[in-house]
């Protein structure tokens, strides 16, 4: 028996498919005996392991780690396992591990790290656990040799969605329990298109997982598993995970065309130059074809900060697409990094004012604010603050209170960040998302957005931000959603 576990990595109303380990259980299915464990749905995953364990024996624990909540919640059951079953293997895998290899296998319940895309590692993992255990062969897993040193083989090369069968969402437990009501619509469901992402941007976590790589699901395939989600399920909205959606108009098109028919409204991610290059009737296709709000990375205000994050985009570009999407109806959710590590003070002031401008051209526009935090890139980070930051060495490291807040950008101890300048920026992002609480909060009453509204009017027109003890006690009462920390 092989487990694949989620160890839970959200809030109950923010349950979504488990994508990235349907996707493993989608190569498994039909070859081998496996069961999966969500703990965003399961609420005893310890129990039911040991449920699983003494009906069959485990050959094989997977588990799915992303940084922050997840990781945390990864923690204990592995450490757990390892203590009542220490002969079976575990293997993490998921943006934790493939961005921090080393200290994952650190931890001594940790045997094994897949890197990256890891559908065919973990089927050549196990028939090298089956087969004379030679993993010196095998992309993308990193591992401990007989002396507990660190191996890591190479990269393996991506591969397109296209290449694997489609996800068995009928192996989940309960499909329907994953299907939730959205700004999108009464029942959203996830779903993946692309993996990776062609940029560099040396400040994203993508980076150093996919090394500028993309491989893209084609049209057909996409519509196609969307119309299997409508028909069986009665999904009427998605909320793509893609790292990059838009790359060429002539494969926005040939979907959209295809998703026309289907009258499904969704929510995807994408770059503003690409979309910015779209031609008119292209923006409108995709307003007819149901996107209805598209986050872009603005980053920042300033030219300097985009060319330091090798970001290849303007200010004025960012502009730009915020006018052209106006007319279209399209809703564009704009997220900006805040605290240049060079000169915090000038971009975090320049970047405040650009803010209000692009809500001047298009006031529909939603705004994320967040700290920018960094993360390990093969070529240095933004900012150059390699000899600034000292990254815990274990998982438990991780998370403790510093580090995770560090994670989930909750005021993260930055040394080039000075306290007066972490506060502006909290509370301007408190300010704006009063001002125009998002949309996304399908259960933010009517009242309580007037009343945060009113409160922030003010405080917006004279750009004071200083002690919004107010705002913080509105968005309080009104339980004011954060689309920064939650998925829709």
């Amino acid at each position: 028996m092989i487990v694949l576990l989620h160890p839970r990595a959200t809030r109950p109303k923010n349950r979504r498919f488990p994508l990235s380990i349907l996707a493993i259980a989608a190569v498994l299915e039909g070859r081998e005996d496996y069961t999966i464990i969500d703990a965003n749905l399961d609420p005893t995953p310890a129990r039911t392991l040991d449920e699983i364990a003494r009906q069959s024996p485990i050959e094989l624990l997977a588990v799915s780690v992303m940084p922050g909540p997840q990781l945390a919640a990864a923690i204990p059951l592995c450490r757990d396992f390892r203590a009542k079953f220490p002969a079976v293997p575990i293997v993490w895998g998921g943006y934790f591990p493939s961005i921090y290899t080393d200290t994952s296998l650190n931890a001594p319940y940790v045997d094994f790290c897949i890197r990256g895309q890891g559908e065919d590692t973990l089927l050549e993992l196990l028939a090298a656990l089956r087969n004379g255990r030679r993993f010196a062969g095998i992309p993308g897993l990193s591992y401990k040799d007989g002396f507990g040193l660190h191996v890591h083989n190479p990269d393996r090369p991506l591969r397109s969605p296209d290449d694997f069968p489609y996800l068995p969402y009928h192996r989940l437990a309960n499909p329907q329990k994953y299907i939730l009501p959205t700004f999108l619509g009464s029942r959203t469901a996830v779903h993946q298109s692309s993996i990776g992402c062609p940029f560099r941007c040396n400040f994203c976590g993508v980076v150093p997982v996919f090394q500028g790589r993309e491989k893209v699901e084609s049209p057909e395939r996409t519509a196609s598993v969307l119309a299997h989600l409508q028909s069986t399920y009665g999904v009427n909205a998605i909320q793509f995970y893609d790292n990059n959606f838009f790359l060429s108009e002539a494969h926005t098109v040939a979907l959209a065309e295809r998703l026309v028919p289907l009258k499904l409204r969704w929510w995807t991610e994408g770059r503003i130059d690409a979309v910015l290059r779209y031609s008119d009737s292209t923006l409108r296709l995709l307003a007819r074809a149901g996107a209805t709000m598209l986050f872009f990375g603005a980053e920042s205000g300033s030219r300097r900060a985009l060319e330091q994050m090798d970001k290849h985009l303007t200010p004025d570009q960012t502009l730009s697409l915020a006018e052209r999407l106006r007319p279209t109806g399209i809703i564009p959710e704009f997220s900006f990094l805040l605290g240049n590590p060079a000169e915090p003070e000038i971009e975090t002031r320049e970047t405040i004012a650009f803010i209000r401008r692009l809500k001047r051209i298009n006031p529909s526009a939603e705004i994320i604010v967040q700290h920018y935090i960094p993360t390990p890139q093969p070529t240095g980070m933004y900012g150059h603050v390699e000899d600034k930051i000292q990254f815990p060495t274990t998982p438990e490291g991780w998370v403790t209170e510093r580090w995770l807040n560090f994670t989930i950008r909750h005021h993260p101890d930055l040394p080039w960040l000075p306290p007066r300048m972490r506060r502006l920026i909290d509370n301007f992002e408190l300010v704006v998302n009063s001002r125009w609480p998002t949309i996304q909060d399908i259960y933010l009453p009517r009242w309580g957005r007037l009343m945060l509204q009113t409160l922030s009017s003010w405080r917006y027109s004279t750009g004071v931000y200083a002690c919004p003890f107010e705002l913080k006690w509105a968005q309080r009462l009104a339980a004011l959603r954060k689309p920064r920390w939650e998925s829709l």
